[in-house]
């Protein structure tokens, strides 16, 4: 079932890694059959080379799996969210890339250094604000340490 559509996500991923902007499994591409509101998305935890077309994931638009034997991505909530509020929205890239991250972790915002940026998004892309104690993701004393 939409063969070409898993083709195509699969390929996207695969070009995440060629241009640098995937650390591990961090980081995936998504697609939308909007005709059938399938949407294609990389498994969870599945390395990228390891990756298959038929590994990718199909979903319909309320995250129940149509098509595939893995976990569709942790990330795929926020895609599917991104898909229905949004119908110009065809594919949905999320990625962890080394400057991005050093940029959010230090809560800085990136600034707009040139017109590629400035024809794109117009002013600094900004950083989301601290996570609340309650929104912290639960972690072991050993993911604390260091």
């Amino acid at each position: 079932m939409l063969d070409s559509l898993k083709q195509d996500v699969y390929r996207a991923n695969l070009e995440l890694v060629v241009h640098g902007l995937v650390t591990l499994t961090w980081g995936n591409a998504s697609g939308i059959d909007r005709r059938r509101g399938i949407v294609a998305i990389k498994p969870s935890g599945v390395s990228y080379d390891e990756l298959s077309a038929d590994a990718i994931v199909l979903i319909d638009l309320d995250g129940r799996v149509v098509e595939g034997t893995l976990r569709p991505s942790t990330d795929a909530a926020t895609h599917l969210y991104l898909y229905r509020h949004f119908d110009s929205v065809g594919g949905i890239v999320h990625t962890h890339s080394r400057g991005a991250t050093i940029f959010a972790q230090a809560r800085r915002e990136i600034p707009c250094l040139g017109t590629t940026h400035a024809d794109h998004f117009h002013g600094p892309v900004p950083v989301t604000r601290p996570l609340s104690p309650e929104e912290r993701p639960r972690t072991t004393k050993a993911a604390r340490v260091g």
